[in-house]
């Protein structure tokens, strides 16, 4: 797929309900990656495949027990969210958590951070709410948000969100032209073989 040009890229608004009011300020790697901890994010179709199609170069970077955990049960739960299987956890961390993320650092040494990573890891704390397709910043006490993750208390941080989180809402755009869409983000919940 080509990429859109400057004026497509410009012209894509992406309205954030409570981008007024939000703030947020990650503090990687000072929390140690909190947010892959119990993460669990449901996976689309395309992503599953890719990392399913590039195990071999994840297996060798994740600790012992997550790498057995993938070997004999798969790196997919049979807990659903919004629709999708979701991804295994190993002692109370995502398995692709190992030092940050293992997906991510392989996608950043290939030259493409995101290529690998689930889309809900990558917009981290934007939100797409799958009913109304409305975006939104995760915090809490909005929208009923029950992860009580510090990062996303808006005592913790006074930096609006809308100023710390420019490359998850350039990627979130990216999904709304479409650049995302080998993700499958829109297609019904399939089942990887």
């Amino acid at each position: 797929m080509s990429k859109p040009s400057a004026a497509k890229a410009s012209a894509i608004e992406l309205p954030i309900l409570n981008a007024t009011t939000a703030t947020y300020e990650c503090v990687f790697p000072t929390c140690g990656g909190i947010c892959c901890k119990n993460g669990r994010p449901g996976i689309s179709p395309g992503e599953a495949q890719r990392i399913q199609d590039n195990l071999p170069k994840f297996l060798p970077l994740l600790t012992k027990k997550a790498r057995r955990l993938i070997e004999t049960k798969g790196f997919l739960t049979r807990r659903v969210k919004e629709g999708r299987r979701t991804l295994a956890v190993s002692e109370g961390w995502c398995v692709f958590a190992n030092d940050g993320c293992v997906l991510h650092k392989v996608g950043a040494t290939e030259g493409e951070r995101f290529a690998y990573k689930p889309w809900h890891c990558v917009a981290f704390p934007l939100e797409k709410d799958h009913r109304t397709g409305e975006w939104y910043v995760r915090q809490h006490g909005y929208r009923g948000e029950g992860w009580d993750l510090f990062c996303i208390n808006p005592a913790e941080s006074a930096k609006p969100a809308l100023s710390t989180l420019a490359a998850e809402i350039e990627f979130a755009r990216g999904i709304e032209r479409g650049d995302e869409d080998w993700r499958g983000i829109g297609l019904p919940p399939t089942e990887l073989k």
